[in-house]
């Protein structure tokens, strides 16, 4: 014990000799000191700060790559249709415009319609200052019945037969005043880009019913009044007398009822209507309907663009890789919206004999009524039918109701050897996203689709390598640091390109002389 004890003060003092005092912290900037902000130490984070920096870092890489591509994608596909809102127009004439056909996804509204075409169909047709007309839809059946009503009004205007008053609209009004002054239209293609798939089954809807169906509306069902039954004597009430059933005047004194002051009559507010307007014509009529004398040869070409839109929590994984990687929507969407810009090359649908069996989506009934029709397919059948999968599930379940519907009544008329003459509650009423589109082989050779011509493809390969710009404005203006950019956008600096063209005057006042 004595050893241990004289060992251990010895011990301690080694230690306290060998062990140096903790340095004293850094001495503050005395800017900062003045400032009143407090002496941060640097150090390295915390395992949990390294995590939740590593995760929100690399998301926001992430968004920021992505949305960088989608511009740059953008911005090629704008610039190679910018030439075209260089090119000078008479004064007399308007510009060449186009038709947008969009309306509200399944599950969903249209503003999330009208966000997609602002995000990835507009800055096309705004470098490339095209007019354009936008046909929208809030509900299911408002693109068909608005695509239908226009090509009537063409037909009645063309000198078909109508007994439909038209009415002035704003619309004709100015067409009018147009054509009294002289101005007149843009020589060159039309075209109608149509927004998803549920909006192009919609227009081949209309484009069908417009033309091979009447000018006037169709009349309204007979309405069936039941006539009275007689009545017997044992359903008259015991205390209803002999002289009230046979109609002949009591004797007893009638009690007049006072007379109530007459209140003004409240005028009746005019009903909306609960939806679009009934369809003029079915799909089984198609092939009994002559195609009206003013029916062009070739209809403008059209462009189904898709629309991707997923709703629903469990697709979350998917959704925010479809919000990682929008660059590759812009590249496809921008490419096609080009294609009907320039409208420097367009071909046929295609059409081939297949089975009907394989779509997704069950044939109605009025796919079983022709052999022919539910054989022969079409590309304009089976555009963005992939879309489809991912409407929202209550459409989905509607289709496979309407589809177990119709093949019930379809065994039912083979086994009885009749036709039905009135249809299922469920199959009376039309529905445009959940029915087969049927073709009219008439209508669909008339059709026909943009494409981008290949030289036009080229060129957008150059510029997005930089080789290349606007058509007819020389060499790509140098980009210019971020401080230079800075400087011009919220300072007192003047852009280089802007200075050029500004105009270079003499000495007018002869100053100095």
């Amino acid at each position: 014990m004595s050893e241990n004890a004289n060992h251990n003060p010895t011990s301690g003092t080694a230690s306290a000799s060998t062990t140096k005092p903790p340095t004293p912290p850094k001495p503050q900037n005395p800017v900062f000191k003045m400032m009143g902000l407090p002496n941060f130490r640097l150090r390295l984070p915390s395992r949990n700060w390294m995590i939740f920096l590593s995760i929100t870092g690399g998301f926001t890489a992430a968004i920021t790559y992505d949305r960088r591509q989608k511009k740059r994608a953008q911005q090629k596909w704008a610039d190679l249709v910018a030439h075209i809102s260089k090119e000078t127009l008479p004064i007399e004439q308007n510009r060449r415009k186009l038709t947008v056909f969009l309306s509200a996804p399944p599950g969903d509204g249209l503003r999330s319609a009208r966000e997609y075409f602002i995000e990835y169909v507009k800055p096309v047709l705004v470098s490339a200052a095209l007019d354009y007309e936008v046909i929208e839809g809030r509900k299911e059946g408002d693109v068909r019945a608005g695509l239908a009503e226009k090509i009537r009004e063409r037909r009645r205007q063309a000198g078909e037969p109508s007994t439909v008053v038209q009415e002035p609209s704003k619309e004709l009004i100015i067409a009018e005043t147009r054509r009294r002054m002289g101005v007149t239209d843009e020589p060159g293609p039309l075209g109608d880009i149509v927004i998803g798939r549920h909006t192009w089954k919609e227009y081949i809807r209309g484009l069908h019913e417009g033309w091979l169906g009447p000018l006037d509306p169709p009349l309204p069902p007979p309405v069936l009044i039941e006539s009275p039954s007689p009545i017997s004597a044992s359903e008259v009430p015991a205390d209803i007398s002999a002289a009230e059933i046979s109609g002949e005047p009591d004797s007893s004194p009638i009690s007049t009822p006072e007379e109530k002051p007459t209140e003004p009559e409240k005028e009746k507010e005019k009903e909306k209507p609960k939806g679009p307007t009934p369809a003029y014509i079915s799909t089984v009529d198609y092939s009994s309907r002559n195609l009206p004398a003013t029916i062009p040869a070739t209809f403008e070409a059209s462009l189904p663009v898709p629309f991707p839109h997923l709703l629903g929590f469990l697709n979350t994984p998917i959704r925010i890789y479809r919000y990682l990687t929008k660059r590759y929507l812009a590249d496809a969407v921008g490419q096609q919206v080009a294609a009907a810009v320039l409208a420097s090359a367009s071909r046929p649908y295609y059409e081939g004999l297949t089975n009907s069996s394989d779509s997704d989506v069950g044939p109605s009934t009025e796919s079983f009524t022709t052999e022919t029709q539910s054989q022969q397919i079409y590309e304009q059948q089976t555009l963005l039918e992939h879309e489809e999968k991912e409407w929202h599930k209550s459409v989905r379940k509607a289709a496979e109701a309407r589809k177990q519907q119709a093949e019930e009544d379809n065994a039912a008329s083979v086994s009885d050897d009749i036709q039905a003459t009135e249809k299922p509650g469920i199959l009376k009423e039309e529905r445009e996203w959940i029915d087969d589109v049927v073709i009219d082989p008439r209508i669909a050779a008339r059709m026909s689709r943009y494409i981008l011509a290949p030289e036009e493809e080229a060129r957008a390969k150059r510029i997005d390598e930089g080789l290349e710009w606007v058509l007819g404005e020389g060499e790509r203006p140098k980009k210019l640091p971020f401080w230079q950019r800075a400087w011009i956008n919220y300072g007192y600096g003047e852009d280089p390109e802007v200075a050029k063209r500004k105009p270079i005057l003499g000495n007018i006042d002869n100053e100095g002389e």
